[in-house]
């Protein structure tokens, strides 16, 4: 296999090589792209020496088998098509194509039947708290879900490096240069920009692609996404409402069925999560003030499941198709 990374030097895109590493990923050729600012940067793979290339429209001719894209919307616009008209199939992290009806969303352990042998062109990777997010609702689908609502603690990596600077920038009393206000000692309660319905364009990403990904078109969801001065791991508040009795040992049971969630007994907070690739669940309770109704605190790494770590899923739910197919 031949594989491109675009934005090789950002967080995710660092972080795709860092797991493809872990895993012992096979490849034939590993190609790193970033923009002309980067490019010639050596990064390390497997003891040896990458370097980063800059991007441009004669970057696929090459000849790659899949590309992994995480290099913000308007590199995805511009150059995923370019990818895909030379055969490659792409994985792209950012928002640009989610809402495509042509195009696949996928959390691979929540719909990756949407994969097949066959699958060609892009498969877009989910928003990072929706990730976290629609592991927990999946499961808990058997007991009907009724209505969801959302409030985000999300942390500066969610901003890439920039974010991280931010932080590190107010926490030292200078004026911030990314985000509207000092993010230091304060929450802000607005990701990205404010729509005419009042919600912001995070929270819309959210509604909308919780109800695809689950294939829920009229589920009813809410969502508040709030920036908060944590480095890293997203924090979800889910308030559900079911449509059928939802015991606590049931509902724990089937939370910890699933391979990428675990519910904690004790409280946990993103410092522990920060790093693993597991979505934590705590503060797991009743909510009283309906019929069935779920409180549930869910913690998972940003960069990682909610990020790289599930495009590179897809990635390995492609071959896996494929391998099954010959």
């Amino acid at each position: 296999m031949k594989i491109a990374i675009v934005g090789a030097t950002g967080m995710v895109g660092s972080t795709f090589l860092t797991i493809l590493e872990e895993k012992g990923f096979p490849y034939e050729s590993l190609t790193c792209f970033a923009s002309s600012k980067s490019a010639g940067q050596t990064l390390m793979y497997q003891g040896q020496p990458l370097m980063v290339q800059e991007l441009n429209e004669h970057s696929f001719e090459l000849g790659f088998d899949y590309a992994l894209f995480s290099a913000g919307g308007q590199v995805s616009l511009k150059y995923a098509p370019l990818a895909v008209a030379s055969g490659c199939v792409v994985i792209d992290n950012s928002s640009a194509f989610r809402m495509d009806p042509s195009v696949p969303l996928i959390v691979p352990e929540v719909n990756g039947q949407h994969l097949t042998h066959d699958t060609q062109g892009i498969i877009a990777n989910p928003n990072c708290s929706t990730i976290q997010s629609v592991l927990v609702l999946n499961a808990l689908k058997p007991f009907g879900l009724k209505r969801v609502s959302y409030t985000t603690y999300q942390a500066v990596s969610g901003s890439g490096y920039q974010g991280l600077f931010d932080l590190e920038r107010t926490l030292k009393d200078e004026p911030p240069s990314f985000y509207p206000t000092s993010i230091a000692h304060n929450v802000i309660p607005l990701i990205d920009v404010l729509l005419e319905d009042g919600y912001s364009k995070e929270e819309k990403k959210m509604i909308l692609e919780t109800q695809k990904i689950l294939d829920l078109p009229t589920l009813p969801i809410s969502a508040l996404c709030v920036r908060v001065p944590v480095k890293n791991a997203h924090s979800v508040h889910i308030q559900l409402e079911c449509s059928q009795p939802c015991e606590l040992p049931q509902v724990i049971e089937a939370l910890n069925h699933h391979p990428f969630v675990k519910v904690s007994e004790s409280i946990i907070t993103p410092r522990e999560v920060s790093g693993q690739d597991i979505a934590y669940v705590t503060r797991l309770h009743h909510d009283h003030s309906v019929p069935y109704g779920l409180h549930a605190f869910v913690i998972a790494d940003n960069i990682r499941k909610g990020a790289a770590l599930n495009a590179i899923q897809i990635l390995e739910t492609l071959i896996e198709r494929r391998n099954e197919h010959v």
